[in-house]
């Protein structure tokens, strides 16, 4: 009897355990290359999920919240410009009641920087919120560590 009552216990602890699993479905990746003796790029890649969405850097006040990079100041380099994104999709979506610009499947950001050495290590993180079309996960940030050699 002990035998059958915990192999309940365990397929129900199973059961439990499988519908209650952390929703990732934004993966990031990250590299770099020199474009010149003091310059590079910096290559940040989301890979999302199928009929998962991550939305652009340029979503308007009111709407889901915006990819947001931020890279503190360094002595090693200095950003050029802002953090470039692709052109992404623009659809009106009923829950923000408004046109959102998104991307589906995967997107790369690049940021240009000025080296003021010969290496240095890109450090920042990323801020971001995905949806599908039943459910918004809330925002969630990511730090990053990106060496420049």
């Amino acid at each position: 009897m002990k035998k059958i009552t915990f192999l309940v216990f365990a397929i129900c602890l199973a059961n439990l355990a499988a519908h209650s699993q952390i929703l990732k479905p934004v993966t990031w990746s990250y590299a770099a290359k020199k474009t010149g003796a003091t310059t590079a790029t910096v290559f940040i890649k989301a890979t999302i999920d199928q009929g998962w969405h991550l939305y652009s850097q340029f979503v308007k006040e009111g709407g889901p919240v915006k990819t947001t990079f931020t890279f503190p100041s360094s002595g090693t380099y200095g950003l050029v410009g802002t953090t470039t994104e692709p052109k992404a999709v623009t659809k009106y979506e009923s829950t923000f009641k408004m046109n959102v610009s998104y991307f589906e499947k995967s997107v790369m950001f690049q940021q240009k920087i000025k080296l003021k050495g010969k290496t240095a290590t890109v450090k920042g993180s990323v801020e971001f919120m995905v949806c599908d079309d039943k459910q918004c996960l809330p925002p969630e940030q990511v730090d990053f560590n990106i060496p420049v050699k």
